[in-house]
């Protein structure tokens, strides 16, 4: 996938699930603060889950569950 085909998709998706206004406050959000997505996700993003909780989680939302 190239930069623009990103960018795009990722706007899509932004946009369908968070509404323009929120996708665009998003954006701003993430051009005004420093932020390391790495550090947040080993520190944030499936603390206190187990890894069959979040093989769950990933099935339930490939199959359309979630």
């Amino acid at each position: 996938m190239n930069d623009s085909v990103l960018m795009k998709t990722g706007m899509q998706v932004l946009i369908e699930q968070l509404g323009n206004v929120y996708a665009e406050k998003f954006i701003s959000l993430v051009l005004r603060e420093p932020f390391d997505y790495t550090e947040w996700r080993r520190n944030n993003l499936f603390r206190g889950m187990t890894v069959e909780e979040i093989s769950k989680n990933a099935m339930d939302l490939h199959n359309g569950s979630l």
